[in-house]
């Protein structure tokens, strides 16, 4: 350590980019892994009833969770372009940086930073969230058997541990992380595959009352259908978390596209096979009322065995946790070393070669947004911005066909893909406000530009913060990490 660290009392340490950079243990398995095992997350084993309440029949439920799947794979090989041609790790807030970032009034660095603003402390920490949440949920709901909502106090402790622990993990091995990506991923699809064969089954004995209703009731309001849209894709939501982690990909050229074919169809496929067994085996009330939709199909179907889908669920959330986690790490890594956020998130554990502080901020955020317990704000906050953030990639993508024809494309989508994923993020930020009027959407835009206050004394005129050299050091010391920038 003594060889590569440079300390002083007034300036951070620095260690040779070239042993201390992240390195290339994802390949083609893990990437798809990443995306579906990320995706697939605790949604459709507990609530899928969001689609349904907006669609009304089973017919056009399947209809919508099959155009969801559409729209995430159209969108995610439009990030395959970018990720191929910008092979940079941090998702969005790369590709803002480097289509935008060079002009006379830095427009990119602003919109980048914004997108890093709301990413990092509403996007992904509530993404994170969530899914432990469901887990603490699934964990301790066993302990209190009559309750229909477990106490939220043993609830929080148990995702407060969970959080501690996929942190943890993060911070000690890229490989140990995928390891744990790859088999949560494997169980989920087991999952999904009892269920299908279990509704299976139903069809092929004749008990086809529920699945054969195909679309009557149909709903046509067409803002009910909107939200049935919306919440497809919240469960759909994670299609770019391989964007994030492009530097430590083997051949990013062709795992990244590839990674993205294999795994979207895949979990589209997933979705609409669980929800077929799901309805073979209940009636849409039954869907719609249940608080764990997979719990009370295995009551119906799997008798004494049952409890084992409880465990299936908790392994999906770890797993989808994981991934959550695994991905923010590197745009808050990628934001810091680009001088968005405090450079101390971009150091690199120097045993380790792991994005350490970036995780500990990424959870130590996320405890502070579960600790209030109003999500559902928070995922009104999540659905909004995030298609905010996808409208502007698919703008930077268009931008760099006319600003940049003739830049390295391994891979290259027809334009009119980014263009109809630029028209409908720019419908889901834009109707929500339209059909609802809810005041929460206009305090996400007034969240979103907050950012400005922070951006113009810190990253544009680079105010310094008094001591701040010094906690750096004290901090490397004790986390063992150090910069990445060359001496």
């Amino acid at each position: 350590m003594e060889s590569n660290v440079k300390a002083s009392m007034e300036e951070p340490c620095i260690v040779d980019r070239g042993k201390t950079e992240m390195k290339k243990n994802v390949g083609l398995l893990s990437g798809t892994a990443l995306i579906v095992g990320t995706m697939i997350g605790s949604g459709i084993f507990i609530s899928p009833k969001g689609v349904l309440e907006g669609t009304g029949s089973v017919g056009f439920s399947l209809v919508i969770w099959g155009a969801c799947g559409v729209l995430a794979m159209l969108g995610a090989l439009s990030y395959a372009e970018l990720g191929t041609s910008v092979p940079q790790s941090g998702g969005e807030h790369a590709y803002l940086m480097f289509t935008f970032g060079n002009g006379k009034y830095r427009i990119g660095t602003v919109l980048a930073f914004l997108y890093d603003w709301i990413g990092l402390f509403i996007l992904r920490p509530t993404m994170f969230t969530v899914m432990t949440l469901s887990l603490g949920t699934y964990v301790v709901k066993p302990f209190f058997p009559t309750c229909v909502e477990p106490p939220q106090l043993p609830v929080k402790l148990f995702t407060i541990l969970a959080m501690f622990l996929l942190a943890a993990l993060n911070s000690f091995s890229v490989k140990w992380a995928t390891y744990l990506q790859n088999a949560t991923t494997f169980t989920k699809l087991v999952a999904i595959g009892i269920i299908t064969v279990g509704g299976i089954y139903n069809i092929c004995i004749g008990k086809t009352d529920y699945i054969s209703e195909g679309f009557q009731d149909t709903r046509e309001d067409p803002s009910l259908i909107a939200i049935a849209f919306y919440n497809g894709l919240w469960a759909y939501d994670g299609w770019n978390n391989l964007n994030f982690i492009t530097e430590e990909l083997k051949e990013p050229e062709k795992n990244l596209p590839r990674s993205i074919m294999i795994g979207i169809p895949l979990t589209t496929i997933a979705y609409i096979l669980c929800n077929i067994g799901y309805f073979a085996v209940m009636s849409k009330e039954e869907v719609l009322i249940s608080h764990a939709v997979a719990v009370t199909w295995s009551d119906y179907m799997l008798g004494v065995v049952g409890w084992i889908m409880p465990i299936f669920v908790v392994l999906s959330c770890l797993g989808s946790a994981n991934g959550c986690l695994f991905s923010t790490g590197r745009l808050c890594f990628a934001a810091a070393r680009d001088e968005h956020f405090p450079s101390l998130l971009s150091y690199i554990q120097i045993n380790r070669l792991t994005p350490m502080p970036s995780i500990i901020f990424t959870t130590v955020i996320s405890i502070i947004t579960l600790l209030p317990g109003d999500l559902s704000t928070l995922i009104d906050f999540y659905s909004f911005c995030i298609w905010v953030g996808y409208g502007a990639t698919m703008t930077a993508l268009i931008v760099l066909r006319f600003t940049e024809p003739d830049m390295k494309r391994p891979y290259k989508v027809p334009i009119i893909i980014p263009i109809f994923v630029l028209l409908m993020s720019i419908y889901l930020t834009v109707s929500p406000i339209i059909q609802t009027g809810r005041v929460t959407f206009f305090y996400a835009i007034l969240f979103i530009f907050s950012g400005l206050l922070v951006y113009f004394p810190f990253v544009y005129w680079k105010v310094e913060i008094p001591y701040k050299n010094r906690v750096y050091n004290a901090l490397q010391i004790l986390f063992q990490v150090a910069s990445t920038k060359a001496d």
